[in-house]
């Protein structure tokens, strides 16, 4: 959410109306700087969100907002759980004004790589075969391309990793289910045997770490005043003249 601050307090103007998924609380580090007026705190979870003055509850991929709703629509740490991604943003994109902003904060792909690779070795050798146990992440090339598909202007996507280093695997299952990011997965396939958890956990203690991948997505609502593209061929200045030249 501090990133999510730093990014609304660079921009040059005001945000009368705002809606935050899945920030809960953490809406409260918004400064006046960020220029954001009244606030819609959404999840999907009833408690997050409990007390708050303007509330709703309900899923990203079934938007019960009228288009053209907000100025500014932030999602913290949502986005990857859905099932359809690029659904999820076109309802956001016609949910803000035209010239409304975007940022949505949501793990990418190498995220969780270490349990991955550990709890696929150890199933293989212990039960012969593999389930997923991790759900898989979109790539930061992927969701960029999501972004265009949802009908977003100017869309950019950077990444940010972070690696957590644990002293007891174990506590990294635990801070995984307080923070409810447990398998996402529907169809899991067989039950995880205990000796082949043991093995993962092994060799998750041999590697201490454990790798997030938090990609930022910003887009607009297209509007006519935005920078818009020249077209091809309308250039007046050759690259390969300044190329020889400096």
């Amino acid at each position: 959410m501090a990133d999510v601050t730093d990014r609304l307090e660079s921009v040059t103007r005001s945000f009368p109306r705002a809606l935050f998924y899945g920030a809960g609380s953490l809406t409260e580090m918004l400064t006046p700087a960020c220029g954001v007026g009244d606030i819609v705190h959404a999840d999907l979870d009833f408690a997050r969100i409990e007390g708050r003055p303007s509330s709703a509850v309900f899923d990203e991929e079934a938007s019960p907002f009228a288009a053209a709703s907000f100025d500014l629509i932030v999602s913290l740490l949502t986005l990857h759980a859905v099932n359809d991604p690029v659904g999820a943003l076109t309802q956001m994109r016609s949910a803000l004004k035209p010239d409304g902003l975007l940022i949505a904060v949501l793990f990418a792909e190498e995220t969780l790589k270490e349990l991955r690779a550990a709890l696929y070795a150890s199933e293989t050798d212990y039960a012969g075969g593999v389930s997923p146990r991790v759900a898989p992440f979109a790539s930061v090339r992927d969701l960029g391309a999501v972004l265009q598909r949802a009908g977003f202007a100017l869309p950019v996507a950077d990444v940010d990793r972070v690696e957590v280093r644990y002293r007891e695997p174990a506590r990294l299952l635990r801070d995984l289910k307080g923070m409810g990011e447990t398998c996402c997965l529907v169809h899991r396939g067989r039950g995880l045997r205990r000796d082949a958890l043991a093995g993962a956990i092994e060799t998750l203690a041999a590697a201490s770490v454990a790798t997030f991948d938090l990609v930022t997505l910003t887009g607009w609502a297209p509007h006519p005043r935005q920078q818009q593209p020249l077209k091809p061929g309308s250039a007046t200045h050759s690259l390969a003249e300044a190329i020889r030249k400096f």
